[in-house]
């Protein structure tokens, strides 16, 4: 696929990705390609800034190929980690009982709901429900009853119907509770509550202020609806061609698939190789 843009940024000093369905390949790989031009940008100066809807303790393994020691933007935005420190800087959890009855009204609207939860910290586990999903997934721990997703701190909820689709169910979810609770689309059978306010581009923008950047310092990437504040807040916003359709119509640039390093060939234009 030809990348396509109504702007041929320059000058960025931040690379912003998201990891599932961007950076990363199906496998959760990262190529030789994305990594030698990664290497290359921040040798001249530029900062990668990984942001993500994984919760920090699922990051740290897969960013270790890329040697990547700094801060990164978890949890949809509702944490700061330090990855070379492994420690929490910032995170936000939910109020139990209140996104319990927003929970229950979405489910009335929905027919029914199946549930997962992570919770806090990087200790946080992935607690579902019976009929979360057709198995269970490395990782997830499943528990019997939904009183007990309640027991520890929870950071995001993700809600599962068998009547609705991913965006329908958003749609419904928003409808009813966006005024109380932040709602997003991430990936398949992924739509997820969080805190009020929290999003990729507010846990950019808290990352910015620590570090000292500011949006038109950043080129973003991403694939998915919950990467659309993300790219809105960013000077320049690259979907990838794998990407959600309503991500795509906001956003500045469409590269390649991740598949085929889409990441890659747009820092390719930005940082060239340089011959002497």
């Amino acid at each position: 696929m030809t990348p396509t843009s109504r702007d041929r940024p320059r000058g960025f000093t931040v690379i912003a990705t998201d990891l599932d369905g961007t950076l990363l390949h199906a496998d959760l790989s990262v190529s030789a390609r994305t990594r030698a031009v990664l290497a290359r940008a921040t040798a001249s100066g530029a900062r990668h800034l990984v942001v993500t809807g994984r919760p920090a303790p699922g990051c740290r393994s897969l960013l270790a190929p890329l040697g990547y020691q700094g801060l990164a933007v978890c949890g949809q935005g509702a944490q700061l980690y330090d990855v070379g420190a492994h420690r929490l800087l910032a995170s936000a959890t939910l109020d139990h009982a209140a996104v319990q009855a927003l929970v229950d009204r979405i489910a009335e609207a929905a027919g029914g709901l199946e549930l997962g939860v992570v919770t806090e910290g990087l200790t946080g586990e992935f607690l579902v429900t019976p009929g979360f999903g057709e198995r269970v997934r490395h990782g997830w721990r499943l528990v019997e009853r939904q009183t007990d997703l309640w027991a520890r701190p929870v950071e995001k909820v993700l809600i599962r119907s068998r009547r609705l689709d991913d965006d329908e169910l958003a749609a419904l979810a928003h409808r009813l509770c966006g005024d109380e609770i932040a709602v997003t689309h991430s990936g398949e059978d992924m739509v997820e509550l969080l805190p009020a306010g929290v999003s990729k581009a507010s846990g950019l923008a808290a990352a910015a202020h620590r570090l000292g950047f500011t949006a038109a310092d950043t080129i973003a990437f991403g694939d998915m609806p919950n990467d659309i504040p993300m790219l809105r807040w960013a000077g320049h916003g690259v979907a990838m061609g794998n990407g959600h359709p309503e991500l795509h119509r906001c956003a500045d640039e469409i590269a390649p698939t991740n598949e085929e390093d889409g990441v890659a060939v747009v820092l390719e234009r930005l940082f060239p190789i340089l011959i002497h």
